[in-house]
């Protein structure tokens, strides 16, 4: 049975197709003076410098990026923003889709750990304009000449454009406002054609799904506004209603994880919404001491978003044991699902109590089936859907499944994207989906996620990738429940940056499993032999199958995606390549 229904604002006709970019100049009009967006600057000082904008301030300052791209791009040209995220950046996006551009969001090159990335999104989007700032300039310049990318019409200083006056175009809910280029698990970059239409549905959606009831709303974030969680989350829901956001960027969350915290502690209104992929809030947890803990008080953090793919029930518990004594509460945790090709949100579980989280049968699911045990494997709800529809379809024959049965997450509604840029045949692969006896269901079109998943009393729950099956001796093995045997199998695995796949063998596929050395077990104790015999014993008792090859490998190597999942196809194919720097030659001295 399908989840979700349709938001009649959204529907053609509805009241609430006017696009979300137009609100900007509304909240100038009714509250000129009010903080719209502040941005909290670490570099500048160690305790957080707040720079804000108020609405009439932020508005003037779109209209002038937008009169400033117009002067060099036509409406639909594309504008890739490779700046550090400040103001300057949200003031380009805005700035962008006033302008009717189409806006690239990524970042400054210097980033580090994203340069793949950074050349394949670039090269594909073939941007007219490059926006960027004055001290980011000699990175931008090196991208352009070390790399064979397409040369930019012109290139803008985003600190260099101040406010202006632009008069604001029609603009349609299906123009496009922007690619989201995502790396995906398993796949290139590929840009996700986000129109306004798209994002405005969305917006709407999660701040209904988010069930912001209190006055005055907050939202804190740290997520790279370059990733669809971090660009929704902080540019769009605040333009829903008017609300405030303060943000700081990512590499100041990585250097100090409390700072997170601690932003929401400083809120005086105590009605504070944040959202993160399933690592950070195992990074902050296992980096809150006591001292900086009797700082805190969280009693105002209503909805912290947990967004990632499958998300560890022991990251729920540590987070919530963590940070109960500063006043989190029970309910504030609320694990979702989402995906760019749908925006981002597709479903919540925020109904102000804790997560949910069912034991299954592992072989049982294995087998297609979702088979509640006392002594099972754990399965956290991501929830229900606000405003669009969730199927669980089987891919082959394109029918629903019955609820308890597995199949792949189909997506219906006002959020899902329309296509890939440039990529016809993807598209229709992955947006076309029909289903084959609809009743009284939309026949299509469907977003196919490439995820499996199953509805277990009227709630989601995430299995897993397609792509990322493992399929051994006619048997299906999830990755993500070898790489937690694996991380539990010798303390010398470093938790949560383990990638299992398949290679090819004779007759059928054979396992491989990467996992990432653990700085906290010095060199000089670590035994090779100890950790590899430990790992293959415990997944042939667990799994009942054998390891092909088992690999340690130097921190850090391990392949990941933007939003910090583990990217396995990635890392199989440094694997084959021969390209992981292994700990063998760290000991042996080879590199």
């Amino acid at each position: 049975m399908a989840l979700g229904s349709l938001l009649p604002e959204l529907q053609p006709g509805g009241t609430g197709r006017t696009p979300l970019i137009e609100r900007i100049a509304r909240w100038a009009a009714e509250k000129p003076d009010a903080p719209a967006f502040t941005f909290v600057d670490y570099s500048i000082d160690p305790a957080g410098a707040e720079i804000t904008l108020t609405w009439a301030q932020a508005d003037r300052r779109a209209r002038g990026m937008a009169a400033r791209l117009r002067e060099s791009a036509e409406p639909g040209a594309r504008v890739a923003l490779l700046l550090p995220q400040t103001l300057d950046y949200m003031m380009t996006m805005l700035g962008a889709m006033y302008a009717r551009a189409v806006a690239v969001p990524l970042f400054s090159p210097d980033l580090p750990g994203h340069a793949d990335r950074l050349i394949g999104a670039y090269a594909d989007a073939e941007p007219a304009i490059i926006v960027t700032s004055r001290n980011a300039l000699p990175h931008v310049e090196k991208f352009l000449a070390d790399h064979d990318v397409p040369r930019p019409r012109e290139i803008v200083f985003a600190d260099e454009v101040g406010e202006g006056d632009w008069t604001a175009e029609p603009i349609g809910f299906d123009d496009l406002a922007y690619l989201q280029y995502t790396s995906g698990s398993t796949r290139r970059p590929a840009g996700v054609e986000i129109t306004h239409g798209n994002v405005t549905s969305n917006a709407a959606q999660m701040w209904s799904g988010w069930a912001p009831e209190r006055p005055d709303p907050e939202l804190v974030s740290w997520l790279p506004l370059f990733h669809d969680m971090g660009l929704i989350a902080t540019m769009a829901l605040p333009l829903v209603h008017g609300n405030h956001a303060i943000y700081t960027d990512p590499v100041s969350f990585i250097m100090n994880p409390m700072r997170w915290m601690e932003l929401i502690a400083s809120r005086p209104n105590k009605n504070v919404y944040t959202a993160g992929p399933n690592f950070a809030y195992e990074y902050v947890a296992s980096m809150a001491s006591p001292e900086k803990l009797a700082k805190l008080d969280l009693s105002g953090l209503v909805t912290c978003l947990n967004g990632a793919e499958p998300i560890r029930p022991a990251t729920l518990s540590a987070f919530a044991e963590t940070f109960a004594g500063a006043g989190l509460r029970a309910g504030a945790q609320a694990p979702g699902y989402g995906l760019a090709e749908a925006t981002v949100f597709v479903t919540a579980a925020a109904e102000d109590e804790p997560p949910k989280i069912v034991k299954v049968d592992r072989d049982a699911l294995s087998a297609g089936k979702l088979q509640p045990t006392d002594d099972g494997n754990p399965l956290v709800s991501c929830g229900r859907p606000i405003g669009q529809l969730v199927a669980i379809v089987d891919p082959e024959s394109r029918t629903e499944q019955a609820d308890g049965r597995v199949g792949e997450i189909w997506v219906h509604g006002p959020n899902t994207a329309p296509g890939y840029w440039r990529n016809s045949e993807r598209s229709q692969d992955t947006f076309g989906g029909r289903l084959a006896d609809p009743g009284t269901l939309p026949e299509g079109p469907w977003m196919k996620t490439g995820d499996y998943g199953v509805v277990h009393e009227g709630e989601l729950y995430v299995t897993g990738r397609i792509k990322d099956l493992i399929i051994v001796d006619g048997r299906n093995h999830y990755p993500q429940d070898i790489e937690l045997t694996t991380q539990e199998a010798h303390q010398a695995v470093r938790p949560d940056y383990v990638a299992a796949f398949a290679v090819q063998g004779e007759g059928t596929e054979r396992l491989v499993v990467v996992a990432e050395r653990n700085r906290r077990v010095p060199l000089a104790r670590l035994d090779l032999a100890e950790v590899e015999t430990a790992v293959r014993a415990a997944i042939t008792v667990e799994h009942e199958m054998s390891v092909r090859d088992f690999v340690l490998v130097e921190p850090g190597a391990v392949s990941r995606t933007s939003s910090g999942k583990i990217a396995r196809a990635a890392t199989r194919r440094r694997f084959l390549d021969g390209e992981l720097p292994t700990t063998e030659r760290r000991l042996a001295g080879r590199d």
